[in-house]
């Protein structure tokens, strides 16, 4: 099993990227299993969605306390908050910033990989400068950076998943795929 914890803001779309991610694993054929977890202040306030796949039934009903790799749209979290707690020796962790990543604690236990994906989501009008909305192309990142999960299976998602601006979605997706950087 595969499981995948997203950290983010309210507001920036991190449940549904973990929505998206799942559907996309699930257009490949795998079981999968997506929700979150925040609390009753969501806009702006920390959150996690939980991302489970696997190629058997998934059984398991609870958050993810040792993920095999990391989604993370704030960047801000990694230095307020343990994000890395419980993750796999050797997970990835895809974090949407625009800055190198200088953190050797990260790049020398986990393989790090990095989108500006606020500036893609503006660049395709998806939310608003203040408030990009993000999770199209953090899992297009997702699947450029650790290839487990294919872009044509990304877009399938987005395209049954998304109700508004699928086609910029997509291209956001697509963007994110061919620009995430691999920093370790």
């Amino acid at each position: 099993m595969i499981e995948i914890r997203t950290h983010g803001r309210g507001g920036q779309g991190s449940v549904i990227a973990s929505e998206i991610l799942a559907d996309a694993f699930f257009h490949e054929g795998k079981f999968v299993q997506a929700f979150p977890a925040f609390g009753v202040e969501r806009r702006g306030a920390p959150v996690m969605a939980f991302t489970r796949v696997s190629d058997s039934e998934v059984r398991e009903r609870c958050q993810i306390y040792e993920p095999d790799h990391l989604i993370v749209l704030d960047p801000v979290l990694i230095e307020t908050v343990n994000i890395t707690e419980g993750l796999k020796e050797g997970g990835w962790i895809i974090i949407n910033t625009n800055k190198p990543v200088e953190n050797s604690n990260l790049t020398s236990r986990f393989h790090v990989a990095i989108v500006d994906a606020n500036r893609i989501a503006l660049d395709h009008g998806l939310g608003s400068r203040s408030a990009p909305i993000v999770n199209t192309s953090i899992v297009g990142a997702f699947a450029g950076a650790t290839k487990l999960v294919g872009i044509e299976a990304v877009k399938k998602a987005i395209d049954g998943f998304v109700p508004l601006k699928k086609e910029h979605n997509i291209q956001a997706a697509v963007d994110a795929y061919n620009g995430v950087q691999i920093v370790s």
